[in-house]
């Protein structure tokens, strides 16, 4: 199972914000589909992603201005994948690319430059018990 290639696992349609969509709209968007996170996409490219846990626990504190848009924001160094990594690569890049206990819950997956899917813990555990 964790031999099993990311393009196997992974969700094809992704929900994306662009770097200038202020962020509250990002947030309300996160909120409607019921999702973690984001990628910001300019030009076909992943430049950042934004998380439900970051933008509503600012927006919360009123830590942002009016106005504020999502490239002021983002998480501008993101860990990636590419669909023909396998599932162990996908974990272990997860689990060792954040500091103390915290765990990344999405991975954009990406070949060539172009985002071609995500991979999620959602879609890690559902592998896990396809396998049980």
């Amino acid at each position: 199972m964790l031999n099993k290639k990311i393009k196997e696992l992974m969700t094809k349609k992704v929900i994306t914000v662009k770097p200038n969509e202020e962020v509250v709209f990002a947030f309300e968007k996160l909120m409607k589909e019921k999702i973690s996170s984001m990628p910001v996409i300019d030009n076909d490219e992943v430049i950042g992603i934004v998380t439900a846990t970051d933008l509503g626990h600012n927006l919360i504190l009123d830590n942002y201005q009016l106005g504020t848009i999502v490239q002021q924001v983002m998480v501008k160094n993101v860990a990636s994948v590419s669909s023909e990594s396998s599932l162990k690569d996908a974990i272990l890049l997860m689990h060792n690319q954040t500091p103390g206990k915290g765990i990344i819950n999405q991975l954009p997956v990406i070949d060539n430059g172009k985002l071609v899917g995500i991979i999620s813990d959602g879609d890690v555990i559902e592998a896990i018990c396809s396998e049980i």
